[in-house]
């Protein structure tokens, strides 16, 4: 069986869920957005489920073909991990008071994690704390350093946008509230700063 979604005009998480339910019903799909962040997702997506992604760009929108495979193609972007240590970074300071000194306890903070164990699983960002893994910010080095020890960072897509930072992201994996939300919710233990 094959199906259209239409997902253009659609905020983040929409395509990805849409799509994802779509997925579970058929075969082929064609999710049709208007955006490169809801084709990287809605792509990403339907690789972890097994799916060939064809791309068509076309004047009124970009057609996602999406054919089942015999196999998965990739792990999904979000697993389950028992016991696995998930922090949230809303802000890109660490507390509540002056901002220089927050903007110093977050640096400290991003850099310590490099010396310390355990290490988190994952590290999401959201809100302005996107701003950390974009272009100008003081703890690049620190997360590049932080991923080739195993820790995935993920950044917020949407947040991203609202910053008009998506073009200058240096570290990490620019992400969706769908995996966001699926990440939160399976991780063993986490810590919101």
């Amino acid at each position: 069986m094959a199906t259209t979604i239409d997902a253009r005009g659609l905020a983040c998480p929409h395509p990805v869920v849409l799509t994802k339910k779509a997925l579970e019903e058929a075969d082929e799909v064609t999710t049709i957005v208007d955006n490169e962040t809801a084709k990287e997702n809605v792509s990403r997506l339907a690789a972890s489920q097994g799916y060939q992604v064809s791309i068509e760009e076309k004047e009124e929108g970009i057609y996602l073909h999406l054919t089942k495979t015999a196999t998965r193609l990739e792990e999904p972007l979000v697993t389950p991990v028992s016991g696995a240590t998930l922090l949230l970074i809303a802000s890109n300071s660490l507390g509540r008071g002056d901002e220089r000194l927050g903007d110093v306890l977050m640096r400290s903070f991003i850099h310590t994690l490099g010396e310390v164990t355990p290490k988190p699983n994952r590290i999401i960002f959201i809100n302005s704390g996107v701003k950390l893994v974009a272009k100008g910010s003081d703890v690049i080095d620190d997360l590049h350093a932080l991923e080739d020890q195993g820790v995935e960072i993920l950044a917020c897509g949407t947040c991203l946008g609202y910053y008009n930072l998506k073009e200058a992201v240096e570290v990490g994996q620019i992400s969706n509230m769908y995996d966001i939300a699926s990440a939160l919710l399976q991780a063993g233990k986490i810590i919101a700063i």
